[in-house]
């Protein structure tokens, strides 16, 4: 902390995940935070940020926020394929972390042949993704800091009032579903596999696939038991890749080497199924829920879209700084708009948690071995898929 009693927060990234983190912040004053320093690769977007934010320092430097002595914690925001190597620095360097999924990945090796989706077999990148997470779990493990896993849909309203639910209940959770399905990403490098580890799947279905496996936690805490993945089965494919470019014209993804579509089933120790879904042909908007059938109650947990409001237009005048809802491209017709966008996507929950973890020296809700176990899936399912049978953990 600074001298002001302050946690002192430094940013790394200066994208879509750094936006929603620090909008999600400026909502929550329960802990005094100051924005020490915000480092990127562009300066322009780094600058726009230092000034919509009021960050004290900017540079394009990430050692400048491992030198930093005030900066107490460090939130990752970058694109996948550095996160591991950010997550080692800062946290050899004593700084508590935030990192944004996915924890890690494989982004290729010397010897890969490009584009690495097409050639490198998805068992050798499973079995290379849990040496590399083994090595990151020692790293965590013995730092003086403590990770945070940015997954917002454990801290989504909805998902947390499930997760009381199971608690009180001490519900069992016979099947859960889930899924986050749009029309693609806007990210240049979404369709590049050496940049993040995957495609739809490991982009958008890290979300309820996370989700599902920290409720399912909480009920093996509610019910003194361990539950654990057994198995996981998959098909993942590259469906937009028939399209010709005209029918192609309303959907963003542009895969490379990788999925533009997803669907695992999963096994739990408790003979329990989960049934996980992501697509980047979903028109219309983001879909994403979770569904739970329990033993004595049934749950649906929606995020977007919400109908807590609904706006007609027949025009666009004068809406261009208003935002409505994401991966829509029009504001005219019929739309259901994101009311409170960053609380009800978990992002004002998991931010305070952080901050108030770092603060009060106690546990976030969303750690480590969350993280973990989500790559650790997700990469099981790339190499069912690529076997076309179960893999077994």
């Amino acid at each position: 902390m600074n001298a002001k009693g302050e946690i002192c927060l430094g940013v790394a990234g200066a994208g879509r995940a750094a936006e929603l983190h620090m909008n999600a912040l400026k909502r929550f004053g329960g802990v005094p935070v100051c924005y020490k320093h915000i480092t990127a690769r562009r300066f322009e977007q780094m600058n726009e940020m230092k000034e919509r934010y009021g960050f004290i320092n900017a540079s394009l430097n990430f050692d400048d926020l491992l030198e930093d002595p005030e900066i107490d914690v460090i939130d990752i925001c970058t694109p996948p394929y550095i996160h591991e190597e950010m997550i080692e620095r800062a946290m050899r360097a004593g700084k508590h972390v935030i990192c944004e999924k996915p924890l890690s990945g494989y982004f290729g090796v010397k010897g890969d042949v490009d584009p690495i989706g097409k050639t490198v077999s998805k068992t050798q990148m499973y079995d290379a993704v849990i040496e590399k997470l083994n090595y990151l779990r020692d790293i965590v493990n013995h730092a003086e800091g403590s990770f945070m896993y940015a997954e917002n849909f454990v801290y989504a309203p909805a998902v947390l009032k499930a997760a009381e639910i199971i608690r009180k209940k001490k519900s069992r959770v016979l099947f859960a579903k889930g899924e986050e399905s749009l029309k693609g990403s806007s990210s240049p490098v979404a369709g590049e596999w050496s940049k993040t580890g995957g495609g739809t799947f490991i982009r958008t279905g890290a979300h309820p696939l996370t989700a599902i496996l920290w409720l399912k936690s909480v009920e093996a805490e509610a019910r003194n038991t361990e539950i654990r993945v057994t198995s996981v089965y998959a098909d993942m494919d590259t469906i937009t890749a028939q399209l010709s470019e005209y029918e192609h014209r309303h959907i963003a993804a542009r895969p490379n080497d990788v999925e533009d579509f997803g669907a695992i089933i999963l096994t739990f120790s408790d003979r329990s199924k989960a049934v996980v879904m992501a697509t980047d042909t979903l028109l219309g908007g983001s879909k994403n829920y979770i569904e739970l059938y329990c033993n004595d109650a049934a749950i649906n947990c929606r995020l977007t879209m919400s109908n807590l409001m609904e706006t007609y237009f027949l025009d666009e005048d004068n809406l261009d700084d208003v935002y409505l809802s994401e991966m829509l491209p029009q504001k005219n017709g019929w739309n259901y708009p994101f009311l409170e966008d960053e609380i009800i996507r978990g992002y004002t929950d998991e931010m305070r948690d952080f901050i108030e973890s770092i603060y009060y020296h106690r546990v976030p809700k969303s750690g480590f071995e969350l993280a973990y176990d989500t790559v650790k899936v997700i990469y099981a399912a790339y190499k069912s898929a690529e076997l076309k049978a179960p893999v077994e953990l």
